[in-house]
């Protein structure tokens, strides 16, 4: 007797076959690693060198910036500290460090696989999803610490996303009442909170502070920084909103959100290939986007966190996209206020939607030379960017206050 499988039927057999495999494999290697570490720990009978106190994970380069502020003063400090990376050049790499060792942990599920069965007292990441997707909390970390990468709404993660950590580090008040709205609506226990500030931030402020003022172009630049998704400005305008770009005659970058190389590849392939680059048009995919935001004149965005780098550190005006955000897959969806990012965007600039695209060149012009926006945004850095340039140091005044209640605890027990 013969069976029919479709061609997409048979697509996900195929592929939930080499997941299944996939997983015994890594279930087999990470066997024989904890057996190891079983004998091991047999031998040393516990010993406190068998356990890693701090560890920063990264699931790609382009979070150094997050990290690196944090590192230089975990360095300062003489902290003992694991760096693991998703990528093999990342920053890191090259930095020298004596306190602070890096190590290339692979990408994916081998990446996971090690972080799964990870010893160590505090990591310090910036990936959300801990616990929902592929990576797991170790029974052997015995803190887990998440620290944004961007100074606006904690609930724009995707669903979950902050939901398993046992601290979050925040930078203004309204990101403590929504993790606790969060918290009490799924039942969950109370993580700590601190309010740290927003160390990448504080060093971008920095660089901006010692950076030699340059000369003012002939023409003016505007950069179009989207985040992704649905709801973002490349998926629901794409082509309408380049073209109304280039008629401005101004020069124009575009810097999509590193995601949208993944996830919106075929979008992004064809929108690249239909506007390349060229005298007028630049696409930037820079890791350290400190260079671009200080050549622009003004951001177009819609809910990404680079308007914020570029209105409080920068001190610029936006343009934000009216894309009807979907709150959907997002954390976002639980609570039913206003999202902080959208109350305050009407605050720093102007809105462009489908209708106005056409006077897009006078809404550009109108929005830099109109002053009423700096009130706005001396309010948002008050709401969401505390301890203005202690960022660093706070975060890691935090981490070594928590090493610290961690080790009294394990030496109470061994007394025990």
């Amino acid at each position: 007797m013969c069976y029919y499988i479709d061609p997409g039927t048979g697509s996900m057999l195929f592929t939930i076959l080499i997941a299944v495999l996939g997983s015994l494999v890594y279930l087999l290697r990470n066997l024989k690693i904890r057996i190891g570490s079983l004998i091991r720990r047999d031998r040393k009978a516990g010993s406190a060198d068998q356990v890693i106190p701090l560890v920063i994970f990264s699931d790609h380069k382009r979070y150094w910036t997050t990290f690196a502020p944090i590192c230089e003063e975990l360095e300062k400090r003489k902290q003992p500290t694991l760096y693991l990376t998703e990528s093999e050049d990342d920053p890191v790499f090259q930095c020298g460090y004596q306190f602070i060792r890096a190590e290339y942990i692979g990408e994916g599920s081998g990446a996971y696989a090690k972080l799964n069965f990870l010893r160590a007292r505090v990591l310090l990441s910036t990936t959300p999803s801990l616990d929902v997707y592929q990576w797991k909390r170790s029974r052997d970390v015995s803190w887990y610490v998440h620290i944004p990468h961007a100074p606006n709404d904690i609930t724009l993660y995707r669903m979950f996303g902050i939901d398993y950590y046992n601290a979050i580090l925040l930078s203004g008040e309204y990101q403590v009442e929504q993790v606790r709205h969060l918290e009490k609506l799924r039942d969950l226990p109370e993580k700590e909170l601190r309010l740290v500030g927003i160390p990448y931030m504080d060093e971008m402020k920095k660089r901006l502070s010692a950076k030699t003022a340059a000369a003012s172009g002939k023409t003016r630049t505007v950069l179009l920084a989207p985040s992704w998704g649905d709801s973002a400005i490349l998926k629901r305008y794409g082509s309408k909103i380049l073209d109304a770009l280039l008629k401005t005659g101004y020069h124009i970058i575009i810097r999509p959100h590193p995601q949208s190389y993944s996830s919106e590849k075929e979008m992004l392939d064809t929108l690249m290939a239909a506007y390349p680059n060229g005298e007028q048009i630049e696409w930037n995919r820079d890791n350290d986007n400190f260079d671009v935001l200080s050549r622009s004149d003004i951001l177009i965005s819609d809910f990404s966190g680079v308007i914020f780098d570029f209105t409080l550190v920068f001190d610029k005006p936006v343009l934000y996209a009216d894309t009807s955000f979907d709150k959907g897959p997002y954390d976002a969806w639980w609570l039913d206020e206003e999202l902080w990012t959208f109350e305050i965007l009407p605050k720093l600039g102007m809105h462009v939607s489908e209708e106005n695209l056409s006077s897009l060149k006078e809404i550009i012009d109108q929005c830099i030379e109109n002053p009423a926006y700096q009130e706005a945004r001396d309010l948002a850095r008050r709401q969401t960017w505390c301890s203005i340039g202690h960022g660093a140091e706070k975060t890691v005044d935090y981490l070594m206050e928590k090493l610290g209640n961690l080790a009294e605890s394990a030496a109470d027990v061994q007394k025990q």
